[in-house]
């Protein structure tokens, strides 16, 4: 009469929070990400696949009118749908999770063939396995700088860049995004997540891009979202040719929030991603996880983004990782924010992935690159200049509201 792990016996809560909330995790954000009808997690799976198969069907029926810009733009709405559908099932070899994650992948390829993007599939050898990832190519496939996206423990290589607005591609930047272990495809093939295995794949993709004639190899950044911010850091890290680095919804520093105060659906979820059904044995990798060792070799131009309230990882923690970057460096911090950064007040309700590449673009040119000393700048939530806000101003009390 034992759950799997401890925090198992809160599913009753947690059920209620989706309920009430409309929320898996990230309780403190106000937007409901489930319909209404869902009233326990268990239910999400197969409402999401209703929502889904609608605005596929539609889709579907728009393409045969020929109108193949709004049925590319359904479809698209198609693919995040079941993106969270197949995501809220953390078991190997479930049917439910197979079709849902096949019906995902099938959305995205839609989006690509109607929008005429140059999106590439490619397998990047990595440890005796394929890791999958997204090609996302500019037009004319002229030599340019490119970007490895590190999704988050929720995405996939799907989830970003929309090839309908690529905000990397728009500002002259390639992109490859990655199913890194752990994360979509790659569970499905039961490519496990471990302490450190995650840099070590994405220096093999940075391999992989370093091969393609389309990519200078000397402009290559990195950029992460939410446990990507985990991952961001630690491949920069290990491998110098990463020219930048910018990182977002923060999980920087050691993992005790995320995975003993939040949702218990992290845990669950990063178990499932791990492989590993004994949660002593995870914890003990958990405590490996941190980030502490890693700021004294990364020497790229980083930014790094958090919310000011951030429940996966305190402020106190992402400033002290920040203090231990050997290279220029520079933070962004949300005021009054929490874990998702993008639209918001303190950015005019755009998404971040829109400002972090406008940074990667300098910084991988050599323009705007932040002193050794760094900067950080404090995004008010109704006032100022959003990512232009000058630094300096002091992020604890009594100083934080001085002169305002």
């Amino acid at each position: 009469m034992r759950t799997e792990r401890r925090r198992d016996n809160q599913q009753w809560i947690l059920d209620w929070m989706v309920k009430t909330t409309g929320r898996v995790q990230n309780f403190a954000n106000d937007e409901r990400e489930l319909p209404a009808e869902v009233k326990s997690y268990r239910m999400i799976p197969r409402s999401l696949y209703r929502v889904g198969r609608h605005y596929q069907d539609i889709a579907a029926a728009a393409e045969a009118a020929g109108h193949g810009e709004t049925a590319a733009q359904l479809w698209w709405r198609a693919c995040m749908v079941y993106r969270d559908a197949q995501h809220a099932i953390f078991e190997d070899d479930n049917a439910e999770k197979v079709a849902l994650h096949g019906l995902h992948m099938a959305a995205f390829d839609r989006v690509v063939a109607l929008s005429g993007a140059d999106v590439e599939t490619v397998e990047v050898p990595w440890d005796g396995v394929q890791i999958q990832a997204r090609l996302h190519l500019l037009p004319g496939r002229r030599r340019a700088p490119a970007v490895l996206f590190g999704p988050g423990m929720d995405m996939t290589k799907e989830s970003f860049p929309n090839p309908l607005a690529n905000p990397f591609a728009r500002r002259g930047m390639h992109v490859l995004s990655i199913d890194g272990p752990g994360q979509g495809i790659s569970n499905l093939r039961k490519i496990r997540v471990g302490a450190d295995n995650y840099e070590r794949a994405g220096k093999a993709c940075v391999d992989y891009l370093v091969g393609r004639p389309e990519v200078d190899p000397e402009r290559i950044g990195v950029c992460g979202t939410s446990f990507g911010s985990h991952w961001g850091p630690r491949l920069a890290a290990i491998d110098g040719r990463v020219a930048a680095l910018a990182t977002t919804h923060a999980c920087y520093g050691p993992k005790v929030a995320i995975f003993e105060e939040a949702s218990p659906r992290f845990k669950q979820m990063f178990m499932y991603m791990a492989g590993i059904h004994d949660e002593a044995a995870f914890d003990a990798m958990a405590e490996r996880m941190g980030t502490a060792a890693d700021g004294g070799r990364i020497v790229c131009p980083t930014l790094m983004i958090t919310g000011e309230y951030d429940p996966l990882c305190r402020l106190e923690d992402a400033m002290a990782f920040y203090e231990t970057l050997a290279g220029p460096r520079e933070m962004w911090i949300f005021e009054n924010e929490f874990h998702r950064a993008s639209g918001k007040e303190a950015i005019a309700g755009l998404e971040i992935q829109t400002f972090m590449a406008d940074w990667l673009r300098d910084a991988l040119a050599g323009g705007r690159v932040p002193p050794r000393a760094g900067v950080v700048r404090i995004l008010r939530q109704h006032e100022g200049v959003g990512p232009y806000e000058p630094g300096g101003r002091p992020v604890l009390l009594p100083g934080r509201f001085e002169g305002r």
